[in-house]
């Protein structure tokens, strides 16, 4: 019997897929627990439509991450703190930050799409990647510099 599965089943497939099993574990246990569809001419138009639309949506959403991926790194965000005098930040620049200063040049990232390791501790030009939608990655240039107060 040929289904199409609706859920992820260990062993067997990914949602979508459409494969041939044995009619009696079809019957009894994939259909009746609502892993599984019969394949019919109905179900796997439905299928070939909602892989087409997932497919529209990706690139819609893939687009529009290109578009964002170009003014983040058309953006170099400076950020002033205090530091001693090799240089070591009292303190450290976070994503908290970061955000706030994308934020303000008219950037709206989430703190949580923004990739550092560890915050920044040091002066100098750094290069901090920021995660968008899609599996975008975008890489943005963060300078920290000196408060004018020394």
């Amino acid at each position: 019997m040929e289904i199409i599965l609706t859920e992820n089943v260990d062993g067997l497939g990914q949602i979508g897929d459409l494969l041939k099993v044995k009619d009696g574990y079809a019957r009894n246990f994939l259909v009746p627990k609502g892993l599984a569809v019969a394949a019919d001419k109905r179900n796997v138009k439905e299928l070939e439509h909602q892989k087409r639309e997932a497919e529209r949506k990706l690139q819609r959403v893939m687009k529009e991450a290109e578009l964002l991926k170009q003014k983040v790194e058309g953006c170099r965000v400076e950020i002033y703190h205090r530091a001693g005098e090799e240089g070591k930040l009292y303190g450290a620049v976070t994503s908290m930050e970061i955000e706030a200063k994308l934020n303000a040049a008219g950037i709206d990232i989430d703190r949580r799409k923004i990739q550092l390791a560890d915050p920044i501790k040091q002066l100098g030009d750094h290069d901090v990647d920021v995660k968008l939608d899609a599996g975008v990655i975008a890489t943005l240039k963060v300078s920290v510099l000196p408060t004018e107060d020394e």
